[in-house]
């Protein structure tokens, strides 16, 4: 769950440039989090070399790759009713492969493919490279699956294509995997154990984006707070590393000190930070670099520390409070944001008002909230009853939004009378007179198009706002 779920994004079929010489194509959608958009892209330039050009007609493609997600069940059965239609598009154009890629695929890898005959090919998180294997097993009649979960792969070797990019933005995936075994999330059993991403790799890739243009990157990770290279390998096994690989062990930190000073015009983020790995360290670094957005994504879970020990989350209400207090004290104009897994297995009333109470301490920016569901494979659905009504998690959900929503309207209006800098990313949805773009804050602003373009920063004076906008005028 500790992963910004964009629900605009959600189903976007992916499009890049075509190679004149290719002669097959490729249709490819992703659901889930960012680490999903990202992996497609890594997808993409393995396929592109293969001969395959991305189309969005689902009519004429010769293979039909879905990126899922495990972490919701909506997510899966959305993906379910997309792999009927592409069988029922399968029926009419014969020499169509479907394949499913991602979490949800090593998860019901037998299910997909033995069991229902839904798929031609099953490819896990770590198995991208595989892929031109394993398509040539699908072509000569035969199923393919390559679910296995590797120790090594973080696809720091690949340049991937930057699909429907604004040409302003992009993602940057440092690390792989994930070793908190939070009891509600499927991703250390899909995604495996944490390992992190060769610097020098991250590095030429922030720097082939700044020269492409981009203007800001984000560095993406299950966990980012706990980057940690050594010389490859798993972080667990850190602990057993030579004392000079000790000695010259990267980590976010360091990195993200690296990357600043290496893009000093970029715009840097980070998602996610994880409460129990944040240090201060990172939020001193955050105050020394302007270039350092100040935003961070601090996924909290639940209020109750009864709740969060049965989330086995390694922080408790009142650490939580005490980072909290150190980011506004260093960074007094960073914004918060959170997500929130509301009627998890045993939650009382007591401990939604502990989480309501958390609510207003911290009044958050924005936030993720979801109510709770079994997710097959966790140790929450194998240990744990979901014995919360849907009707009380609804109720509970509508309270928790509510007081958000009034919080990121305390927020915005923080604003008002401000001039602050916004990069512009697209037109605005409501009106094509008018530019879209996010301040440091990562809050989105809009304001009259005059003379500026895609990609230009922006000193914007903010006149009003509602709980999710800033609206302006641009004054240089």
């Amino acid at each position: 769950m500790e992963k910004i779920i964009d629900e605009e994004l959600q189903g976007n079929s992916l499009i890049l440039e075509p190679k004149t010489e290719n002669t097959r194509k490729l249709f490819i959608e992703s659901y889930g989090c960012q680490m999903n958009f990202s992996d497609s892209e890594v997808v993409a330039s393995i396929l592109l070399k293969e001969g395959f050009n991305t189309t969005q007609n689902l009519e004429e493609a010769d293979l039909v790759l879905v990126n899922t997600c495990s972490i919701r069940d909506k997510a899966e059965q959305t993906v379910r009713k997309r792999l009927e239609k592409y069988n029922a598009v399968k029926r009419i154009n014969p020499k169509m492969k479907v394949g499913v890629l991602g979490c949800m695929a090593e998860r019901l890898k037998s299910k997909f493919l033995e069991e229902e005959k839904i798929v031609d090919l099953v490819v896990g998180p770590d198995a991208y490279k595989d892929l031109p294997n394993l398509i040539k097993e699908v072509e000569e009649g035969r199923n393919a699956v390559n679910v296995i979960l590797s120790k090594e792969e973080t696809y720091g070797d690949i340049s991937p294509v930057r699909l429907q990019s604004n040409g302003v933005s992009a993602f940057v995936s440092i690390t792989r995997g994930c070793d908190n075994m939070c009891t509600f999330c499927v991703v250390p059993f899909t995604r495996g154990r944490e390992r992190s991403r060769d610097p020098q790799s991250i590095l030429e890739e922030v720097r082939d984006l700044a020269e492409k243009g981009y203007k800001e990157i984000t560095l993406l990770g299950q966990n980012v707070d706990s980057y940690l290279w050594y010389g490859g390998g798993l972080k667990k096994d850190f602990k057993t590393a030579s004392e000079i690989q000790k000695a010259t062990a990267t980590n976010f930190t360091n990195l993200l000190k690296m990357v600043a000073e290496a893009q000093p015009h970029m715009r840097i983020r980070f998602s996610t930070s994880n409460p129990q790995d944040m240090t201060l360290d990172v939020i001193e670094l955050m105050s020394r670099y302007k270039n350092i957005c100040n935003h961070i994504h601090l996924p909290v879970q639940s209020g109750s520390n009864r709740i969060l020990k049965e989330m086995n989350r390694l922080h408790t209400r009142e650490e939580y409070f005490t980072l909290i207090d150190n980011i506004r004290k260093i960074l007094p104009d960073c914004s918060i944001s959170q997500d929130l897994i509301i009627g998890f297995p045993t939650e009382t009333e007591e401990d939604h008002w502990d989480t309501l109470s958390l609510l207003d301490y911290v009044k958050y920016d924005f936030g993720y909230m979801y109510s709770y569901s079994d997710r097959p494979g966790t140790m929450a659905s194998r240990k744990l009853e979901d014995d919360v009504p849907e009707e009380i998690k609804k109720r509970r959900l509508a309270e928790i939004v509510a007081v958000q929503r009034k919080h990121s309207l305390y927020r915005t209006q923080e604003f008002l009378g401000k001039t602050v800098e916004v990069l512009i990313e697209k037109e605005s949805k409501k009106s094509d007179l008018e530019w879209s773009g996010r301040t440091q804050q990562n809050t989105v602003a809009v304001f009259p198009k005059e003379h500026y373009k895609i990609g230009d920063f922006v000193k914007v004076e903010i006149l009003d706002c509602t709980s999710a906008t800033l609206k302006g005028k641009a004054v240089g």
